[in-house]
């Protein structure tokens, strides 16, 4: 259990981090980290991180595409783990 606490806690730092970086880089006028990058870390669990990353930074907050696609991975990580808890025991 320990393991996956420091998983994640290094996964969601990650995803922090590469906001922030896409961020700079946008100010910048400079190449972009791909938004596919972006949400493949939400998807394998980087959801808070990417998350608080957005409000603080303020990025990806008015694209609405990518922000359904991120409300989507929420909600699927959510069903999947309303479904490991309620019904795999």
């Amino acid at each position: 259990m320990t393991f996956l606490f420091y998983l994640f806690l290094i996964i969601n730092a990650i995803a922090f981090i590469l906001i922030g970086y896409d961020k700079s880089l946008a100010k910048n006028k400079k190449r972009r980290i791909p938004e596919k990058t972006l949400l493949g870390f939400v998807l394998i669990g980087g959801t808070i991180g990417s998350g608080v990353a957005m409000q603080i930074f303020r990025h990806k907050t008015a694209k609405r595409s990518y922000l359904l696609k991120f409300l989507g991975i929420v909600i699927l990580q959510i069903a999947t783990g309303c479904y490991w808890f309620y019904f795999k025991k």
